[in-house]
């Protein structure tokens, strides 16, 4: 049996099992297990399994409860408003054969309403990204990274901008039972139950201008044009499953590339403490990556597992976070993986250090290189620091710097010039402080 359809076996396995403990424990309704530690932070109002509003990540996804929340928030007629950012003003530089360098702007911004719908709560969300316009070309530079098409030609050691149209859905939560909740999420531009948090989402990526290389072996669906996504829910656990559009957005960044709802996936959350969030998910792309060559468009089957762990310290004004993640992606026949694991620890709101280590195979087509069939072993090593000034308005500035090594085998040497290339880069940036914990007790992502 081929290993294709041994993936796409697993990957509805996998959903299958998502809706069976979905049904199974909506129709249990167990009582609560008050056994449990459930950490005092601040709550979604009416939420019958006592989530934190903090926990809610990128789409459906979790982070742990012990997390910042970097937002401005307020009410206006009945509505509780959020409002989410980033905006980095960079220059990177790469070296070797393939290396280039770049001015622009990596960024989003995103905007939250929710308020109480019937027995449950309804949430409005628009994400945008002006990327389409502050980065140049097909992407700004990244050596390794790959993924998508731009001017007929696959994208290489650059990564791709945004689209303008990054989120623009919405949530409904409301109680099954005294311990589970239901969660439906539908958007024309979203993210299906796939993979862990969004990397621009994740705590120990918030303050790393670069996108990870493993990002379309793990996240790369947090842009998808057509979603609807449901789950069940408790105080430690969720199981949801997906139907969406898989393919991969076109280099027309500003409109929206909408399809048939014909890829799946299924996703499992587990948080055993309140410092920690696991997930296991698979997914099938239907038709999700485009042709270089004018061919059909290629399926991708794909697996990951994630684990991500935050640690406030000083009295919760210092934060360590870290994420480990695996993903495999099988197409055509061929099935390569990612390892990634990044770590963000920031002092006081002040002094935040990060860095990050990938390792993975890269084809010859991911890589752009001709008259080879080989699967290539690479990996690369960031580090970078971050001086965040005093607050003005809500908002937080900063000053940063970024070195990289990428390191390739010998086999490629030819082509990139050198086994292990240096790269940097120096950038502003700004984002909102982090909402004190009473503002949160009243600002509940997507809980109900």
């Amino acid at each position: 049996m081929r290993v294709r359809d041994l993936s796409a076996r697993a990957v509805r396995a996998c959903v299958l099992l998502s809706l069976f403990v979905s049904s199974s424990a909506a129709a249990a309704q167990q009582p609560a297990d008050h056994s449990q530690h459930v950490h005092p932070a601040p709550q979604a109002a009416g939420s019958p399994s006592a989530v934190p509003a903090q926990r809610q990540g990128s789409g459906t996804s979790w982070l742990p409860d012990d997390t910042p929340m970097y937002a401005v928030h307020g009410d206006y007629e009945g509505w509780e408003l959020m409002a989410h950012g980033s905006v980095f003003l960079q220059f990177l530089k790469d070296g070797g054969e393939r290396g280039s360098d770049q001015f622009g702007s990596v960024n989003w911004m995103m905007g939250m309403a929710q308020r109480p719908l019937g027995t449950g709560r309804l949430g409005l969300r628009a994400m945008l990204s002006l990327e389409p316009w502050t980065i140049g070309g097909c992407g700004y530079p990244d050596l390794l990274a790959s993924g998508e098409i731009c001017e007929g030609h696959p994208i290489v050691d650059r990564q791709h901008p945004h689209d303008l149209f990054m989120e623009l859905g919405a949530t409904y939560d409301r109680p099954l039972t005294s311990t589970l909740g239901l969660q439906l999420y539908g958007s024309v531009a979203g993210e299906p139950a796939l993979g862990p948090v969004a990397f621009p989402h994740r705590i120990s990526a918030i303050s790393n201008p670069l996108a990870p290389l493993s990002h379309h072996w793990l996240d790369a669906t947090h842009i998808a044009f057509g979603v609807f996504t449901g789950g069940v829910y408790s105080k430690r656990w969720k199981v949801e499953g997906s139907i969406f559009n898989g393919r991969e957005p076109d280099e027309e960044r500003h409109d929206f590339d909408f399809g048939a709802l014909d890829s799946f996936s299924g996703r499992v959350w587990f948080l055993p403490t309140s410092r920690v969030a696991l997930q296991v998910s698979a997914g099938h792309l239907a038709e999700a990556e485009a042709d270089d060559e004018g061919g059909p468009r290629v399926d991708v089957d794909r697996i990951t597992a994630s684990a991500t762990y935050h640690q406030p310290f000083r009295e919760g004004e210092s934060i360590w976070a870290s994420t480990a993640g695996f993903g495999r992606n099988t197409e055509e026949g061929e099935s390569t993986s990612f390892f990634l694991a990044e770590t963000n620890v920031t002092f006081d709101e002040q002094d935040t250090y990060f860095g990050r280590l990938e390792l993975g195979h890269k084809s010859a087509h991911d890589l752009d290189v001709h008259d080879s069939e080989e699967v290539f072993t690479v990996a690369k090593l960031q580090a970078g620091y971050v001086r965040y000034l005093e607050a003005w308005n809500g908002l937080k500035p900063g000053v940063g710097a970024t070195l990289s090594m990428s390191l390739t085998p010998t086999a490629l040497e030819a082509v990139y010039g050198r086994r292990a290339t240096f790269g940097f880069g120096v950038f502003l940036t700004l984002r909102p402080a982090a909402m004190s914990m009473d503002a949160g007790a009243h600002a509940g992502h997507a809980m109900p």
